[in-house]
């Protein structure tokens, strides 16, 4: 499992010109589901996702969690996490999940996401999506 996480003051997602997913100050988190992830590769990551401590405190030291500042998660599921380009110039993506138990794996995250986090947001799983963001920093944490 690959997670982009990148600290935002604001994101949205768009489906077909219609928002289906927006937070403020938070976390918009790129989720990649490799063929080999588990349940419990979801469980562990968003643990550690959520309790990151990259957001500043009253003295500017990234110390602060999301939970901490009461921030937003939106979700966006992107296989392209596993695109093998090490072969010619067309990636492939053997290494990503297949659809249907990476859409279940994607969703269970997300279940486990909103136990801790009141404002978790998610894309349309497969769809074409249009993913707005003011990056916060920027700060960029890439977790496996």
């Amino acid at each position: 499992m690959k997670i982009v996480i990148q600290r935002v003051e604001h994101a949205s997602v768009k489906v077909d010109g219609e928002v289906c997913g927006q937070i403020g100050k938070g976390y918009l988190a790129l989720i990649g589901i490799g063929a080999e992830d588990t349940e419990k590769d979801c469980e562990r990551l968003a643990a550690k996702m959520i309790n990151l401590r990259i957001f500043s405190d009253e003295n500017g030291k990234t110390n602060l969690s999301l939970r901490d500042v009461g921030g937003g998660l939106l979700l966006i599921s992107q296989f392209t996490l596993y695109a093998d380009c090490r072969k010619g110039n067309r990636p492939n993506f053997l290494m990503a999940k297949e659809p249907v138990e990476a859409q279940r794996l994607y969703e269970y995250f997300a279940e486990l996401c909103k136990k801790d986090i009141p404002d978790v947001q998610t894309g349309i799983f497969g769809a074409d999506m249009k993913v707005e963001l003011l990056n916060d920093g920027p700060f960029t944490i890439i977790l496996e």
